[in-house]
């Protein structure tokens, strides 16, 4: 068989072919009027319901019982007595917000600790069993975290933990790790091995390719999964319940406002200020990485 042979017109289309005309298309599509206009209407419907919650949490507890948050605009009202109660009054929330913080910032920085130094030792040091032991920790994440519950419970109960923040911290820690080191060992992975060999010839050891050359290449990563577990560690209800039960010193903001509507839902007008204040800090956190966490999603993805 022989191979067709391109027209001229083929040749002289596929000559103007060039990755910069590729990006420039790819981009102008992406950048089209109508490609805006839906990015517009999703990021009004995704901020509408965050706009309607910060708007109730100032309005008056009357008129949070018997009217909706946009019937405020033809009877604008503000008060902060919603923040009073919940911060400063018999709610304390201000109390569980500190718990919120001692619970997750540990809960964050452990399993992220652990989890680069074993996700760069899967990748580049060699240890007998080291593939089987990666499948053992991959496998553990098909295991549902409620089945690990009470078990767990029962051995903080039995080493006299209870009613501390060890539970929580050992808990989360143990959660999230085995996704943790998954998506790390792939970054970890990728950083060519050319690199490595060149650090090794001037005399470095592992503890320096770790610290000098891995961490700064695979900080976009490190700060994705650091969001990823914030936000999971700083929602989380289930967990806390679980492992605090009946030790109110120790529960998270989550707990408090899981209480908050009361039994007859007769302080319901306090959730929306209570919630709008447990968001505060998860938006933060995302504001300020969101540049590192745009990179860890896209790390890898193009080359070149």
């Amino acid at each position: 068989m022989t191979a067709a042979i391109p027209t001229p017109a083929l040749q002289e289309e596929l000559a103007t072919v060039t990755p910069a005309t590729i990006t420039g298309r790819t981009r102008k599509r992406l950048t089209s009027r109508w490609a805006s206009l839906i990015a517009l209407i999703i990021a009004v419907l995704w901020t509408l319901p965050t706009f309607g919650l910060l708007l109730t949490s100032f309005r008056p507890e009357l008129d949070i019982r018997t009217s909706g948050w946009w019937n405020w605009f033809s009877d604008p009202e503000l008060t902060l007595a919603n923040y009073d109660e919940v911060l400063y009054g018999g709610t304390s929330l201000s109390t569980y917000f500190v718990n919120s913080l001692v619970i997750t910032v540990p809960s964050v920085v452990i399993p992220v600790s652990i989890a680069c130094l074993a996700s760069y030792a899967f990748a580049w040091m060699k240890f007998p069993f080291r593939d089987t032991l990666f499948v053992a920790v991959f496998a553990l994440q098909i295991v549902p975290l409620q089945v690990a519950l009470l078990p767990l419970l029962r051995m903080f109960v039995d080493a006299d933990l209870a009613g501390t923040f060890w539970p929580l911290w050992i808990s989360h820690t143990i959660f999230a790790l085995p996704l943790a080191i998954f998506l790390l060992h792939n970054f970890f992975k990728e950083v060519p091995g050319e690199l490595m060999e060149a650090a090794r010839v001037d005399g470095a050891g592992h503890v320096t390719i770790f610290l000098r050359i891995m961490l700064p290449l695979v900080t976009p990563a490190i700060a994705a999964f650091t969001i990823f577990q914030f936000l999971w560690v700083w929602n989380d209800l289930l967990v806390a319940i679980s492992m605090t039960p009946g030790a109110q010193d120790v529960q998270p903001l989550t707990a408090r406002l899981a209480e908050l509507s009361g039994s007859r839902g007769s302080t319901w007008h306090l959730l929306s200020a209570g919630a709008f204040v447990s968001i505060v800090v998860p938006v933060i956190v995302f504001l300020f990485l969101q540049r590192y966490f745009v990179r860890g999603l896209l790390a890898g993805s193009v080359k070149g």
